[in-house]
């Protein structure tokens, strides 16, 4: 795994390349996206069965073919190793408990002149979850994505996920059951972010769409932004680790392999502040190589995307962090939450020795649904509130707008609004 310094003399464009890892090429594939759409659009479920047969390898017969069914979810959660179904209601409770602290109150304030000002918070009626399935599947993806529409009250759940060869996902049904919902349909990539845009005969329109995929999925997702509300534009997965001297190598090693055993595009990325530990882990992250189940994946990942950085100080470490801004953070040192207040910029930010990236991923509690490619910089972790929308509440008495009318219709009035400040005077006692 290569390593540079930030003494170097080409460090700034060596960096500067890293705050670019994230850059897609969306322009390229947006031709393809939009026709995919328009296809949707237009042809509805005949467009889907088109697509499903071209990039899934199976063709519908009818609507009803794309529903995956609740008995089947039901007969792989009964079937399931117990441990596995234990493992999977653990994370599922403890998931539940940290969105359910989330949850945005409605409040009213009532003013001293008879004003009453509120704010009513509502979940959507509709919301479209995107599970991917492509070189994996990913329950805890499912898990991730339905819990917090859950927790927000959301009364009807929709789940699109690709089924290659119309095969779905063993754990992915138990998932579905588990979180009991009852209309997932079979569909995938950019066909599934426009059924559930604009809807078809058989794929309801949707209020809200979340969830990870490819670039045709993000692309889509961008595309349909403004039809319905979206989490994020998500990019490949990555990692950010701050260590100092007293960080074990194999730690380091094993959980910049977390990331990059994902995909050939996820970066993993460390900073310390002790060049020693920086060639521990180095040859460390070599000998863990030989050993990975996707070790061609993970060896490119890292070849092109993988660095190691060593800084001058602590300081300079975490400025630079903070601007890489990273999907995941874990902060490897003898002060770890000391250095906590110092972090501006990350998804998510793992403490401490014994706190590995996929304690995130699976189990801890918090979504793993995580702004990537510097976007933590503007954006949160999937949440109850993506579920959710605000109303503002106002009402005034006679004796409100008696205080405030003359004020609002003077401001209408510069605006050249005259309905507007005739509405407000009207009321007014002269």
């Amino acid at each position: 795994m290569r390593i540079i310094s930030s003494k170097d003399l080409d460090f700034k464009e060596r960096f500067d390349e890293i705050l670019a890892r994230a850059k897609t090429d969306i322009k390229s594939v947006s031709t393809i996206v939009n026709g995919i759409i328009d296809e949707i659009t237009l042809e509805g479920d005949t467009a889907l069965t088109k697509h499903i047969s071209k990039f899934d390898n199976w063709t519908p017969s009818s609507g009803e073919d794309l529903l995956i069914s609740c008995d089947d979810m039901k007969k792989a959660y009964e079937n399931i190793d117990t441990d596995l179904k234990n493992a999977l209601h653990t994370a599922y409770d403890r998931i539940k408990k940290y969105h359910e602290k989330q949850l945005p109150k409605s409040w009213i304030d009532f003013e001293k002149n008879g004003s009453i000002l509120g704010q009513k918070v509502s979940p959507v009626d509709r919301a479209g979850l995107y599970i991917p399935g492509g070189k994996a599947a990913y329950p805890s993806s499912l898990l991730m994505n339905a819990i917090p529409a859950i927790v927000a009250g959301v009364e009807e759940i929709i789940v699109c996920t690709p089924t290659p060869n119309n095969e779905v996902n063993e754990l992915l049904l138990a998932a579905l059951h588990i979180c009991e919902i009852k209309k997932a349909y079979k569909v995938g990539g950019a066909s599934a972010i426009a059924a559930l845009a604009y809807g078809t005969k058989t794929i309801p329109k949707v209020d809200v769409i979340t969830g990870p995929g490819n670039i045709y999925v993000a692309t889509a997702k961008k595309l349909v932004f403004g039809e319905v509300n979206i989490d994020m534009i998500a990019g490949p997965s990555e990692i950010g680790i701050l260590s100092d001297s007293s960080a074990n190598p194999k730690y380091l090693a094993i959980d910049l392999l977390s990331q990059a055993e994902h995909d050939e595009m996820a970066s993993s990325i460390m900073i310390t502040t002790d060049e020693e530990i920086a060639k521990q882990t180095s040859i460390e992250v070599d000998n863990y190589l030989k050993t990975l189940k996707r070790s061609e994946i993970a060896q490119k990942s890292i070849n092109d995307r993988g660095v190691i950085i060593v800084a001058s100080s602590m300081t300079e470490a975490i400025k630079l962090m903070n601007e890489i801004a990273p999907e995941h953070l874990e902060i490897m040192t003898n002060n770890a939450f000391e250095l906590l207040p110092k972090i501006k910029h990350a998804g998510a930010i793992f403490l401490g020795a014994n706190t590995p990236e996929p304690i995130g991923d699976y189990i801890a509690g918090p979504n793993h649904t995580l702004p990537t490619g510097s976007t933590a910089k503007f954006y949160s972790p999937l949440n109850v509130e993506n579920f959710m929308k605000k109303s503002s509440i106002i009402s005034f008495s006679q004796e409100a707008i008696n205080e405030l009318g003359e004020a609002c219709a003077l401001l209408a009035d510069t605006e050249g609004l005259t309905a507007h400040a005739e509405s407000v005077r009207v009321r007014l006692n002269k």
